[in-house]
């Protein structure tokens, strides 16, 4: 009997994987054509991949970001070359080069949402293993604030926002049950462990603002520092947490994407970028929906689903998407790569001085924006 559900549920996950990239019927887009004057693709250096979020520092320097060794590197536009400028663990030997990165980065660090404290110039990471971190303005190894919260250590630190009026710090663990390299395992597993957190650098003080959360990962602030945005990628819903205002302590759905969301970043007018990482199928749905398959799938197979996700995910494509929201949160502007270039597996869509950053956990590319 086991074996029969194991055959079942690798048929079930691979033809969902498939489907996840060939499924157009969820929701209609639409695709921007003269707005997009250029798109750029840069480079990563030493065999680093993913690079998951961006930042720029005060002086508008940048971008900075994470990459698969644990480094996190700031890119030169006058010299066309990135430089080392923090790492978030001591431990380096056989960090960088080419190779499978995903088996060190528990040692190594894996540094995802940053964000820098506008008024200090020192930079605030979630890294996947690490925890929260914090590196001053001229870079080096970041120091730990938080690893656990209430005895229950971090499983996959994952994004951030700062209030600049007062410092702190909010952020995301996807899971405790499961860490970042295994993330097929947190979705098709129905995972509800995660939780959003905020840090008080005054008392380094964690609190729990929600739990029994479903892969939450990307959260941004609102402009007047009234509502948290932030996305369940399991679900793929964007829901409203209220600050301040009468409603304090509410949420709401606030939509729901054809595919599964990253980060969340907002412009400088107070909109925000949802990154889309791929589609979800209808198939795909509906494994979400039963996540006794998964769970199955998970401990009676042999391999890491994982690895059979990306395996068939390089074979095939992932189209990604950048979806833009009004300051509300109310979805205003969809960028579909299904014509033209292809962006595959977005994990951000970061805007700044008239352009679009789009990572990717694959690679990343320079967007010309003008809207």
């Amino acid at each position: 009997m086991t074996t029969r559900l194991l055959s079942i549920a690798l048929g079930v996950v691979s033809l969902a994987v498939v489907l996840v990239y060939f499924d157009n019927s969820y929701i209609k887009t639409s695709v921007l054509g003269d707005e997009i004057q250029e798109l750029t693709i840069i480079s990563l250096p030493d065999g680093a991949i993913g690079p998951e979020s961006f930042c720029f520092d005060g002086n508008g320097s940048g971008p900075y970001t994470g990459v698969s060794d644990g480094r996190i590197i700031q890119w030169r536009a006058n010299e066309s070359r990135w430089v080392d400028f923090a790492v978030t663990s001591p431990m380096r030997d056989g960090c960088e080069g080419p190779h499978d990165h995903s088996q060190t980065e528990h040692i190594c660090g894996r540094p995802l949402g940053l964000r820098f404290n506008e008024k200090t110039g020192h930079l605030y990471i979630a890294d996947a293993y690490m925890g929260l971190l914090v590196v001053g303005p001229d870079g080096g190894l970041a120091q730990p604030l938080a690893q656990q919260v209430d005895g229950l250590a971090f499983g996959f630190t994952n994004s951030l926002d700062i209030d600049h009026n007062t410092g702190v710090v909010y952020f995301t663990d996807s899971s405790t049950r499961f860490p970042r390299r295994k993330y097929v395992s947190v979705i098709i597993s129905g995972d509800d462990t995660g939780r959003l957190m905020k840090f008080e650098p005054k008392t380094k003080k964690t609190t729990i603002l929600l739990n029994n959360l479903k892969f939450p990962n990307g959260v941004a602030l609102s402009k007047n520092g009234n509502f948290l945005l932030f996305v369940e990628t399991t679900t793929c819903r964007l829901f409203k947490f209220w600050l301040k205002t009468p409603k304090a302590g509410n949420l709401e759905v606030v939509a729901q994407f054809p595919g599964f969301p990253d980060n969340v970043k907002r412009n400088s007018i107070g909109e925000f970028w949802v990154g889309i990482n791929s589609r979800r199928g209808k198939l795909l749905e509906w494994l979400v929906s039963n996540p006794w398959i998964g769970n199955v799938l998970i401990r009676v197979s042999p391999v890491d689903v994982t690895k059979i996700h990306s395996h068939l995910a390089r074979l095939i494509g992932g189209r990604g998407m950048g979806i833009r929201l009004d300051g509300d949160g109310n979805v205003v502007e969809v960028l579909d790569s299904s014509k033209g270039k292809r962006w595959k597996f977005v994990s951000e869509v970061e805007e700044y001085d008239g352009n679009l950053w789009v990572g990717s956990v694959t690679r990343f590319f320079e967007k010309n924006f003008h809207g």
